[in-house]
């Protein structure tokens, strides 16, 4: 898949806030600005180094027909910049692993 097919992909952006934890530390990294079925946007509250490959996990809120669902990604880090707020920054992840029932519920999170 190419950086364009992946940045085509539906993009939703969450209406609360949706924790980012790293697995390996279990130390919270951030928040979801936006996320599609290959990759998100993290507002980092930590460090993150570029080129890097992380675990990591989050908990996309249910709705009155659905359950809450805690998705596990294998994630490649693309780029970071600064963000408007001090003490963040902005992260692009693309996602290299997910397993088929995470990714159909991150899918029917995003068609929702």
């Amino acid at each position: 898949m190419s950086i364009t097919d992946a940045r085509r992909a539906q993009r939703r952006n969450p209406t609360g806030v949706i924790v980012v934890s790293d697995v390996m530390t279990a130390q919270v990294i951030g928040r979801i600005g936006n996320v599609s079925e290959t990759g998100m946007l993290l507002v980092a509250s930590e460090h993150l180094r570029e080129d890097a490959l992380y675990q990591l996990q989050f908990t996309l809120p249910g709705s009155s027909s659905t359950r809450e669902a805690s998705i596990d990604v294998g994630a490649h880090l693309l780029w970071t910049g600064a963000a408007h707020t001090p003490g963040q920054s902005l992260a692009g992840l693309r996602f290299l692993t997910i397993s088929p029932a995470h990714l159909a519920a991150l899918r029917d999170w995003l068609g929702r």
